[in-house]
């Protein structure tokens, strides 16, 4: 196969006596051109009489629209609310605009301000893709408790009311490093199904009495009543303590199947979005770490609960052999408290109040401050 310099210098070579010749003259070298380069014929012609066209220093097609002050703008609240995907932030960004702008945050032209809340999401995935990075995983530390696993049943398919405030998926994040020998921290990671509220609490030790009273300080922080636990097979939640705690408060306990994450995907997706993303794979043993490590997730409930949109999955359907999920919009576990009926509007003035009083840019910033100085203590 001939090359692109050897094609020119062979039109180049023969284009001049193509000009110069008759019909039949130049049918017989236009033959010969087309079999040699496998150029269409109607191309050949075209290149022959009038040569190769010039390529001129202009790009074609429209000129950007979306550049500058405006991208500037979209990864600054980007970065704001956590680095999410365009699924979830494009439904939030006039919520954010309004936000810092009400905390002096954020100060934009009204035609900036336009074009950023015109992105479509596929504009807003673009604009963003120079600027993502990947993250490592880390290692499993769930032991199975034998204890009570006949007593406590397996959830395979939410038998509960998922429209209902109330019903919490729940998991420790072992904060162990490359190794899982020894006394660790961990976090306790606790999420509501139907408003996709977020707790965490550090846990000192991985046992059944420090997880027993991480879950009743977690009781006390929700913003509706603790209807529900499912857990994992761990010892640390199958076990007397908490059976016969969740009897007398009756409160539904249910375990997932062992080894299927799938079964307690809410709380797994958090694990990763919400606590490994914030605070890595470095292993944490002292007490100081731990202090701080729960001064953080007194930051990280406010920010993630009012600022942080999530999707819900709606409905799921098999179409030629696809599985096609579709959710609906994006919206925070603060916004979607205030949209439940079972919540009272007491509760639901009070986190109003609370909203309007906080700024996501410091709580940022404070968070991150935190961790920072967290993964200097470990290190």
């Amino acid at each position: 196969m001939m090359s692109q310099r050897s094609k020119r210098e062979l039109l180049e070579e023969i284009r001049p006596r193509y000009l110069k010749a008759k019909k039949s003259g130049k049918k017989t070298m236009l033959d010969e051109f087309v079999a040699v380069t496998s150029y269409h014929r109607k191309y050949a012609t075209r290149i022959l009489k009038h040569g190769r066209p010039r390529r001129s220093g202009k790009k074609h097609g429209l000129p950007k629209v979306y550049q500058g002050e405006v991208v500037v703008a979209l990864e600054q609240i980007w970065e704001v609310c956590g680095r999410i995907c365009s699924k979830r932030l494009h439904p939030f960004l006039p919520e954010m605009v309004k936000v810092l702008e009400r905390c002096g945050e954020l100060q934009l032209s009204e035609q900036t301000k336009a074009l950023l809340l015109r992105m479509s999401r596929s504009t807003i995935d673009r604009c963003l893709g120079p600027v993502r990075f990947e993250h490592p995983h880390g290692l499993s530390t769930t032991k199975p408790g034998s204890l009570l696993k006949k007593a406590i049943p397996v959830r395979t398919y939410t038998p509960w009311d998922e429209d209902k405030p109330g019903f919490l998926e729940i998991d420790l994040v072992a904060h162990c490093g490359q190794t899982t020998e020894g006394q660790y921290v961990n976090t306790l990671t606790c999420v509501d199904l139907s408003t996709g509220w977020i707790e965490c609490l550090a846990v000192r030790q991985r046992t059944q009495q420090a997880v027993f009273e991480a879950i009743q300080a977690m009781r006390t922080r929700l913003p509706f009543p603790l209807l529900g636990l499912d857990s994992d097979n761990g010892s640390e939640f199958i076990n007397d303590l908490l059976y016969h705690y969740c009897l007398a408060e009756k409160i539904t306990f249910t375990r997932s199947r062992p080894y299927q994450k799938n079964d307690q995907a809410h709380v797994e997706q958090k694990n990763w979005s919400v606590v490994r993303r914030l605070i890595g794979y470095d292993r944490f043993e002292t007490e100081t770490e731990q202090n701080l490590l729960e001064s953080i997730y007194e930051n990280l409930r406010l920010y993630a609960n009012f600022f942080q949109p999530v999707l819900k999955l709606v409905s799921k359907e098999h179409v030629d052999k696809k599985l096609i999920k579709r959710y609906d919009q994006a919206a925070t576990p603060f916004q979607r408290v205030l949209a439940a009926k079972d919540i009272p509007l007491e509760t639901k003035a009070r986190l109003t109040h609370l909203y309007v009083q906080l700024n996501p840019v410091q709580l940022r910033t404070t968070i991150d401050a935190k961790v920072a100085k967290l993964w200097k203590i470990s290190r």
